[in-house]
Parts: C-alpha cells; sequence; structure tokens
C-alpha cells in the first residue's frame, strides 16, 4: 500500500512540475531533479534502492516506443544517411574515445567498463528537438536530431550491453563486440518489424479503441522480451516496432485509433521521462555520499564529467563539419535534368507503348502484357516523382555551417543517459562514480546548452516562424482533397451505410460545395448530407493515403490533414447518433 501511495505521489508530482515548468520557462526536467533532491535530503525519506532491471525493463522499451511513433517518416527516409551517421558511427567513435579517456584517468575503471560509461555518455536527448521547434528552426535540422536522438538511444544501449558482457568476462574483444552489436540489429529488426506488423493488423481487426490501446501498451514489450531472449537488442526492436506502428497507423487505424494513441502514448511518455529525472534526484545524496567516501571529495569526478562532456561536444563538432562537407559535394555533383529526361522517356512509354530500341531495357525489364507494363510504368513514375521531390527538399533547404552549429550544439544529453546509467549492475565497485559522472554531464548540458540554445539560434540568424511553406503545403493538400470528393461525386459510386444511393440533389450541391474554399458551411444538417459527408471523407483519406508515398507534402502536413479529416469524422458521427 506504501508503494502505490508513492507511485500515485509521484505520477501527481510529475504532471504538476512539467506544468510549471512551461509556465515559468524553465525545463520540466531540472525541476524534477532539484524536487527529487530536496525530497531525498529530509531526514524522515527513505529512499529505496531502485532495481536496475526495473529502468532497462519497464521504462526504456515504452518510451522508446513512444518516441518512434511519432518518426517523421518521409523526411526520416530522405536523410537517413546523416541521421544514421549521427546515431550509428558517431556514438560508437564517442563511446571508445570516452573509454579510452576513462581508463586512463579513473581508478580501477577498465577500458571495457570506460566504454560502457562512453556508451551511456554518447546519446542525445530529445529535448533539443522540442526546443528547436519552438524556435522555428529548419524542419530538417530538427528531423534530424529528433531521428539521431532515437536511433541513437538504441545504438548506445546495444554498445553498453556488450561493453558490459565484456567486462563481466574481463576482456575486450573489439571483433567479438562488432559481432555481438550486428547479430543484436538484426534479431532487432526482424521481430521489431514482424511485431509491428502484426500488432497493427490485430489492432486495426479489433477496431475498438480501448480494446485496441489495451493491445498497444503490450506492443513494446512483446518485441523486446523475445528479442532479448534470443541476444538481440530489445530496445531497438521496440523502437522499429513504434516505426512500424506509427506508419501503419496512419493508414489502417480508425479516427478513434489515431486520437487514443496520440494521447495516450504522449502521456506514458511524459511519466516514464519524469520518474527517471525524479528518481535521480532522489538518488542523488546517495550517490554523493558514496562517491566521497571512495575518494574524499568529488572534485575528481567532477571534472572527469566535465572533461567527458568537452570531448563529446569536441567529436561531434569534428564529425558534423565532416558530414557537411561530404553532403554539400554530393549536392554540387547533382542533376535534375536526368530526372527529368527519365521522367519524359517515361511518358514516351506510356503514350506509344514500349518501344523495340535496345536503350529501353537499360530503363527497366520489358513487361510480358499490357497489364504488367501498366503497373511497371506506375511504379516507375512514383519513383522518379518520389526522387524528383527528394531533390527539391534538398535544394530548398540545404544545411550550411550555421545548421550545423546548432546540431552540433543541440546534441545535450538527457533521460537515456540518466536510465542507462541505472542499469550499471551493483556488483560493478565503481558503479557509484560512473552514475555521478553520468547524472553531472546530463545536468550540465541539459542547462548549458538547453538554456544557452535560444541565444545561439538568435546570434545565428536562424529563427523563423516556419508557417510559410507549411502553410501553403497545406492548402494545395486541401484543394487536391477536395478535387478527390469532387471526382468522388462525378463518379456515382458514393453509397449510404445501407448500399442506397445518395439523393442527386443533395450530391450536386455537395460537388458545388467542394469546389470552393474550406471555410464554406453545410447549411443542413440533414441524416443523408452527414451521411454524405463522411462518403466524401473516405474519399479523401484515400487520396491523402495515396499522396502520402510521393514525398511532395511534409509529414507534419499529411499528419495534420489527417487529423483534421479524424475530427471532422468524429464530429459527425456523434451528430449522427444524436439525430438516432
Amino acid at each position: 500500500m506504501d508503494l502505490l501511495l508513492v507511485v500515485l505521489i509521484a505520477v501527481v508530482a510529475v504532471a504538476v512540475v512539467t506544468a510549471l515548468g512551461q509556465r515559468l520557462g524553465v525545463a520540466g526536467p531540472l525541476l524534477l531533479v532539484g524536487l527529487g533532491l530536496v525530497v531525498g535530503l529530509l531526514p524522515f525519506v527513505d529512499v529505496p534502492e531502485i532495481d536496475p532491471a526495473l529502468v532497462l525493463v519497464g521504462v526504456l522499451p515504452p518510451l522508446l516506443y513512444a518516441a518512434a511513433v511519432r518518426l517523421p517518416a518521409i523526411e526520416f527516409r530522405r536523410d537517413f544517411t546523416p541521421i544514421a551517421g549521427l546515431a550509428v558511427v558517431l556514438v560508437v567513435i564517442t563511446a571508445l574515445l570516452l573509454g579510452w579517456f576513462f581508463s586512463l584517468v579513473l581508478p580501477g575503471v577498465g577500458f571495457a567498463l570506460g566504454v560502457a560509461l562512453g556508451a551511456i555518455l554518447s546519446p542525445t536527448d530529445a529535448v533539443a528537438t522540442g526546443i528547436a521547434k519552438r524556435l522555428g528552426i529548419s524542419p530538417r535540422v530538427t528531423t534530424m536530431l529528433e531521428g539521431e536522438s532515437l536511433l541513437n538511444d538504441a545504438t548506445a544501449l546495444v554498445l553498453l550491453r556488450t561493453a558490459l558482457l565484456a567486462v563481466a568476462a574481463g576482456s575486450f574483444s573489439f571483433g567479438a563486440a562488432v559481432g555481438s552489436f550486428a547479430w543484436g540489429v538484426v534479431l532487432a529488426l526482424v521481430f521489431g518489424g514482424l511485431v509491428g506488423v502484426i500488432a497493427v493488423r490485430l489492432r486495426s481487426w479489433v477496431g475498438n479503441s480501448a480494446a485496441s490501446t489495451a493491445i498497444g501498451f503490450t506492443v513494446p514489450f512483446l518485441a523486446y522480451l523475445p528479442t532479448e531472449h534470443l541476444g538481440g537488442s530489445g530496445l531497438v526492436a521496440a523502437v522499429v516496432a513504434g516505426i512500424v506502428a506509427g506508419q501503419g497507423g496512419q493508414r489502417w487505424f480508425t479516427p478513434e485509433q489515431r486520437l487514443s494513441d496520440e494521447v495516450n502514448w504522449r502521456t506514458v511518455e511524459l511519466v516514464l521521462e519524469g520518474a527517471i529525472f525524479l528518481i535521480m534526484g532522489l538518488e542523488l545524496d546517495q550517490i554523493v555520499s558514496a562517491v566521497i567516501a571512495r575518494h574524499e571529495g568529488i572534485g575528481l569526478p567532477t571534472v572527469v564529467a566535465l572533461a567527458a562532456l568537452l570531448i563529446a561536444l569536441l567529436v561531434r563538432a569534428g564529425y558534423v563539419a565532416a558530414l557537411l562537407s561530404g553532403g554539400r559535394r554530393r549536392a554540387g555533383r547533382a542533376d535534375r535534368s536526368r530526372l527529368e529526361e527519365f521522367d519524359a522517356r517515361i511518358d514516351e512509354i506510356e503514350e506509344n507503348g514500349w518501344p523495340d530500341r535496345p536503350g529501353t531495357r537499360g530503363l527497366v525489364r520489358r513487361a510480358s502484357s499490357p497489364e504488367r507494363t501498366e503497373r511497371r510504368v506506375a511504379s516507375m513514375r512514383e519513383r522518379v516523382s518520389r526522387a524528383l521531390a527528394d531533390f527539391d527538399y534538398y535544394q530548398a533547404t540545404p544545411l550550411g555551417w550555421r545548421h550545423g552549429t546548432v546540431i552540433v550544439w543541440a546534441g545535450m544529453r538527457g533521460v537515456v543517459t540518466l536510465a542507462a546509467a541505472q542499469t550499471i549492475p551493483r556488483s560493478v565497485e565503481t558503479r557509484p562514480e560512473l552514475v555521478y559522472i553520468a547524472f553531472v554531464v546530463a545536468l550540465v548540458s541539459l542547462m548549458l546548452q538547453g538554456f544557452s540554445l535560444p541565444w545561439l539560434v538568435r546570434r545565428l540568424g536562424l529563427t523563423d516562424t516556419g508557417d510559410g511553406p507549411d502553410v501553403e503545403d497545406r492548402e494545395t493538400l486541401d484543394a487536391e482533397l477536395r478535387s478527390a470528393a469532387s471526382d468522388a461525386l462525378a463518379s456515382g459510386d458514393l453509397r449510404r451505410p445501407d448500399g442506397s444511393a445518395f439523393d442527386a440533389a443533395i450530391t450536386e450541391r455537395a460537388g458545388a460545395l467542394y469546389t470552393m474554399p474550406p471555410d464554406e458551411r453545410w447549411a443542413t444538417s440533414a441524416r443523408e448530407v452527414l451521411e454524405l459527408r463522411l462518403a466524401l471523407i473516405d474519399a479523401m483519406r484515400a487520396r491523402l493515403t495515396a499522396v502520402s508515398s510521393g514525398g511532395r507534402y511534409a509529414t507534419s502536413t499529411l499528419r495534420h490533414t489527417m487529423s483534421q479529416l479524424d475530427a471532422d469524422q468524429l464530429s459527425l458521427e456523434l451528430r449522427l447518433r444524436d439525430a438516432d
């Protein structure tokens, strides 16, 4: 009963402190750490030891899954190479360099344990993404930061587990570590993708939003547990399952399911992140006392922590500089005319049939029937259209040194660093100072970089409202969806739920309304009109799904429009229920 009361008080504290932080303009995590520290110092409060397995199994899988569900898929695909470099290559380099550094300066810490601590300090936190979005930084930069903060968590935790196994074995083998890393990732991709697909289809079949939500809460654990049992990375599996669920839900879920998922997973993320910072504040007094007992002070661990943060920032700066330099060279070699020429040849094939020129075999293998030719031409056109959209995206959003500076400085450490530090086994003699170093790095990083990032962005002249292109895209997409509604009305295929046709006068008036701007209002709420509007929403949602893969519109625009359609559908369905 006492434990239940503590949990309830902690949840309320996380919610209240988060709201207070927003009103004061102070990062909620910092306030939670301060609250935990104050409570932990009270003489009548006995802080129990937190089992590291509870953090590893009970907190990190749903936390990473919740972030993966909201990943912007289109932008993530476009910048996957630099994101993967930041999330994998940079993490490994940083962890190895920090591991070597820790083995030199910390007594009793060998290279393997140093790499474990380096892996804990390597991943960046998603807090920076929220700050960057509020400042109006280029969406491309925020996408890279968001993708990096998600994937590098999984990379760092796989590396952490590999290093801890090496600590237990008493030696560190680079070849064995690489093999273990590769095996863990491959298993995670397979199981995470499989669980994600099955969960999406099952929840789509269930339909009921409450029952679907209950299934959804089990997905990160269903991906994590079997993957870990077979020696893979359960955390990577949870991330993969979240990406699959986030994209599949846009196509297969009902409006109620999508709305429920958005609210529920944001709530889960808020509570779990807040719990990690609160726990660290509660344990800080014990950690500092243990460090002082071992070192007769906290001077050495504090200096080591600050030096480690400096090393991580310098390595990050060098890597980002090389990354942007390589990107500029590739952009300079890009040629849009080749894509346009390819598109023109597809038009020729579609208009005149498959020519017998030998050069056409270089385009694509000849189809054996007109139907297959049509399908292949449509597939080729879709790929070329996507490539042209990607080219325009890169040309419209170039990354210069100012963007690189923001990417470097926004790489702050946070919740995953704190959570991962908790997973160091208590059997490790140097655990107190390792956890203390992780805490200092996360705290200083969040305070120094988090508070100064807005000033840096203003000094670099990167602040912008960011509304222009989004508003324009939304208006263009809205016009396309209204066109889809008009086409559906003209086709005569729309049917009421009972299978009967709609009244011709109503469909004619609806057709006139859907050629007008969206702020026109329907003058009647007759049942048949409401049913017609629901049928048209289905037609617009089908068009929205069709254009989602083309790359013409940003993920934020597509999801905003989907949310509008969902809200309209829920409102109409409520009015229909009231009319019964």
